[in-house]
């Protein structure tokens, strides 16, 4: 039994408390097993395939050129797996963003129907996947409750789930509010719609794996050497990074959320946005079991949204989303999570929080992941929020690309990338974009309280 180390904490309590309060590291990251395979310590001078980035897209590529024979080093700017791959929520969806409508007006019907397919592929390749290279990290099909945050957003669930099932195939179905306490125990939300298939993992966990699966077969991974430039020479490229010099014959650019100025045309197409989570203490087994009745994952329709779930011992709630207009260290952040997540579930206002952490996802214009290939490179990038099945499937489908296999061609090959004039890689129009869109969320729990 979890017992309380605070009562009554709100958005008021000073930074300070909250600081002493947890621990500013994500949960995830005590639970990462210990390496299989020493790290590279000293920079090759040439190699055949250059993946830049540890995360899941950059690993994936690497598993694929590596058991093809091809000589692979990675490379991250920081620790491996440092970035969003061991600081996300977890949650697996087959979601890609735009409706079939949306893709289908911009695309064509062809292209939309595949794209939508993409998100599903991506889901029963992931699974497909941890269970062949036996990866340990708590995988579950266990659906997700995709709360409706006003009544009017709950007939909109409703009007939804009826075209998924036509226009995608897609398994649905809606909760009323009346039953909503037998899949989550709280009154704020109005019913809701239940994806019986969308999953859950351990994210520090499946990242581990992947590293020990791309080091067994032969890959390197070199930590804290940020590439500087990238530049074509004959036969393939010259990398400088800030641990010297090499040559590679392909370079894989993996960065999503985390892509710096040596690589501008990629930065100026992805939009980096800060997502924040907590975790708190151990909790009463039946506290949780009140408020997570089916286990299930869990978002809302908030156009900001919040998306949480127990971690995979059942013991804490991990609770996640976007709480201001800018970027906040996670000292300002933990007390604002913890007062959204006390209005959906008021009986955690007797428990207190051990961790408080973010990361950074990549957005891009038109709301899809793309991969491609670029002045000879090749990439994979631009998840908005769904990255933890896609950046895998891409990445190893990036991979099969190096490798010249017709099976890595995908519905987002060489989609247009937009991006918009003045860009650099600076979100400056996200601040009073969030502001609205919070402002506007607001409003609508405010007036759909009000005619409860």
């Amino acid at each position: 039994m979890g017992e309380p180390v605070a009562k009554d904490f709100n958005d008021k309590t000073p930074a300070s408390v909250w600081a002493r309060a947890c621990v500013h590291r994500p949960l995830w990251v005590d639970d990462v097993p210990a390496l299989h395979t020493p790290l590279c310590k000293k920079l090759p001078k040439r190699v055949d395939v250059l993946v830049i980035g540890s995360g899941y897209t950059g690993l994936n590529a690497a598993i694929e050129t590596v058991r093809d024979g091809r000589s692979t080093l990675v490379l991250d700017a920081g620790s491996a797996g440092g970035g969003c791959s061991s600081r996300n929520g977890g949650q697996i969806s087959t979601s890609v963003k735009p409706s079939y409508a949306a893709l289908a007006a911009r695309h064509g019907g062809a292209r939309a129907r595949a794209l939508r397919d993409e998100g599903k592929a991506a889901l029963d390749w992931i699974e497909e996947r941890i269970v062949k290279e036996r990866i340990d990290c708590d995988f579950r099909r266990c659906g997700r409750f995709h709360a409706a945050h006003t009544p009017q957003m709950y007939q909109s669930l409703c009007q939804q789930s009826e075209t998924l099932a036509s226009e995608d195939g897609i398994e649905s179905h809606t909760v009323p509010r009346h039953e909503q306490r037998q899949e989550l125990g709280t009154d704020a939300y109005h019913g809701g719609l239940i994806f019986p298939h969308h999953a859950a993992l351990h994210p520090a966990k499946y990242h581990r794996g992947l590293l020990n699966t791309a080091l067994a077969a032969g890959a390197q991974m070199m930590e804290h050497c940020p590439v500087l430039s990238v530049e074509k020479e004959a036969g393939g490229f010259v990398v400088t990074t800030e641990q010297g010099k090499l040559h590679a014959r392909d370079v894989v650019v993996a960065t999503n959320g985390y892509t710096g100025a040596a690589l501008p045309w990629w930065r100026r197409r992805v939009i980096p946005i800060g997502s924040y989570v907590v975790a708190t203490e151990p909790l009463p087994k039946d506290l949780v079991d009140t408020l997570f009745p089916t286990d299930r994952i869990a978002s809302d329709t908030c156009k900001v949204v919040y998306y949480y779930r127990t971690s995979p011992d059942r013991r804490r709630v991990v609770f996640g989303g976007r709480v201001s207009a800018g970027e906040l260290d996670t000292q300002r952040s933990a007390p604002r999570l913890y007062a959204d997540m006390c209005r959906i579930f008021p009986e955690l206002r007797s428990y207190g929080l051990s961790h408080s952490w973010m990361g950074t996802v990549a957005y891009t214009f038109d709301e899809i992941a793309h991969t491609g290939r670029h002045d000879g490179m090749h990439y994979a990038m631009g998840y908005c929020g769904s990255g933890v099945s896609m950046a895998s499937y891409l990445g190893m489908r990036v991979g099969q690309k190096v490798l010249g296999r017709s099976e890595g061609r995908t519905a987002f090959d060489d989609l247009p990338f937009p991006t918009r004039p003045l860009y650099t890689g600076k979100p400056w129009f996200l601040p009073p974009l969030v502001a609205y869109y919070r402002w506007r969320d607001k409003r609508q729990h405010e007036a759909a309280k009000a005619d409860a």
